[in-house]
């Protein structure tokens, strides 16, 4: 449930941040001939403005196209421009709709991190219920209600997370 918690924030940081950074192209998937890399692993990625993050793709030339790709396509609402093995990401000036997109991704992650917490509360109380030959119903029925009170607890922590980005997003 921990686990949960924590890709949750770590989704929360990495996608859905209004101040941009170096590291906010980090994870951008990229497909190439050699399989699924990150745009860190094929790029130096570095800040040339607030408004401008520059990709040089001089380590490997032959993946700009597929890295262009990637960074479009990131739900980011990013467009590149390329200058040869350079390319240019110029960083939108945040508006209130975007803003509110934001927090819309962050409920969509919230939720989705939910459905995790529930996979991970049943696939928990099935494992318990295998056990009941082996120990007595008083001690399945209160490790169900410790099962339970975890998740619960763990619901409330995602929706706090939830409000704390809220907040940060809309200001």
């Amino acid at each position: 449930m921990k686990s949960v918690i924590e890709a949750l924030k770590d989704n929360f940081n990495k996608t859905l941040n209004i101040r941009t950074s170096p590291g906010s192209l980090d994870h951008i998937t990229v497909v190439t001939a050699d399989g699924k890399l990150t745009l860190n692993q094929i790029s130096q990625i570095s800040m040339k403005s607030p408004q401008l993050i520059l990709v040089n793709m001089a380590s490997f030339p032959e993946c700009t196209a597929a890295a262009i790709k990637a960074i479009r396509e990131s739900g980011m609402n990013l467009n590149p421009e390329v200058e040869g093995t350079l390319i240019r990401v110029p960083i939108p000036i945040v508006t209130r709709e975007h803003r509110e997109m934001l927090v819309k991704l962050a409920k969509q992650n919230t939720n989705k991190a939910k459905d995790s917490l529930r996979r991970v509360r049943t696939n928990a109380m099935n494992k318990l219920k295998k056990s009941k030959d082996k120990t007595s119903e008083d001690t399945i029925r209160l490790i169900e209600k410790q099962i339970s009170q975890m998740a619960d607890d763990t619901v409330a922590e995602i929706d706090r997370h939830l409000a704390v980005k809220t907040k940060e997003l809309l200001g």
